[in-house]
């Protein structure tokens, strides 16, 4: 987690759980989790290898970037059992928590720029969600890579970022000026299946099979099932989501 020895860390740790803590939403909040990686990380440049040859560096997004700060807002219990109770038409708790906190992320994220202006700090962030290639269904700013860089997790077999508040939840990042300490770099894998085989359990929650033993991801074939999935309202403010793999023993929690 981000080291609040840092004055300029604390800062930024009390905005984000003050805001998660007054949110007006239906939605219902666990702690929020904030970590920071160095903008100079060679593992920013190589995602355009490993997520799209359009991805950003730090550097793009803010010219003279420092550091960049990621934030993991949990979703409560309530949610995530709401959406285990059908295995097939999404929950309206959870198309509900998607809506309202990318909304919310957003508001912390112009909060966040607009606070360390004020301490001579300048930022930079992309939106929480919409930020991908249609075509390949890939981002020019990956959330969850970044969230791993800053070490505040590891991906699962289905592709989510399991932190230490589990997987079920939404990410945010803002790309700072400011130099904030760096987190040792983290080689837990949360993940069952990776580590040992030992869960599954996504596999078998995937309604369209989407997910792969081998660790891959049919991205078409998940993105249709957001697009169709049953239980949501029609028209323009349709959430796009599923979350059925989301919703494991991962959830909650770090199972590792």
């Amino acid at each position: 987690m981000l080291e609040t020895d840092s004055g300029l860390g604390q800062l930024i740790v009390d905005a984000v759980r003050d805001r998660v803590a007054r949110a007006q939403t239906t939605t219902q909040y666990r702690v929020p989790l904030v970590s920071s990686a160095d903008a100079a990380d060679p593992r920013f440049p190589a995602l355009r290898q490993y997520v799209d040859p359009g991805h950003l560096t730090p550097e793009e997004l803010l010219p003279g970037a420092r550091s960049v700060v990621s934030f993991f807002v949990p979703f409560d219990r309530r949610v995530v059992e709401s959406n285990a109770a059908d295995p097939d038409a999404v929950a309206r708790e959870w198309a509900l928590a998607y809506i309202e906190t990318n909304t919310l992320i957003k508001k912390i994220t112009d909060h966040l720029i607009e606070l360390l202006a004020t301490q001579g700090v300048r930022g930079a962030a992309e939106p929480p969600t919409g930020n991908f290639e249609p075509a390949g269904l890939t981002s020019h700013w990956s959330h969850k890579s970044v969230a791993v860089i800053a070490g505040l997790g590891s991906f699962g077999l289905h592709h989510m970022i399991i932190t230490e508040a589990g997987c079920a939840g939404r990410l945010g990042s803002v790309v700072i000026d400011g130099q904030l300490p760096v987190n040792p770099p983290r080689s837990v894998n949360r993940c069952l299946y990776l580590q040992d085989r030992s869960c599954g359990e996504c596999l078998q929650r995937c309604p369209v099979s989407a997910l792969s033993e081998d660790n891959q991801i049919d991205r078409h074939r998940c993105w249709n099932r957001i697009l169709e999935a049953p239980g949501l309202p029609a028209g323009d403010q349709t959430p796009q989501v599923c979350g059925k793999c989301a919703i494991g023993p991962c959830s909650l929690e770090s199972p590792v």
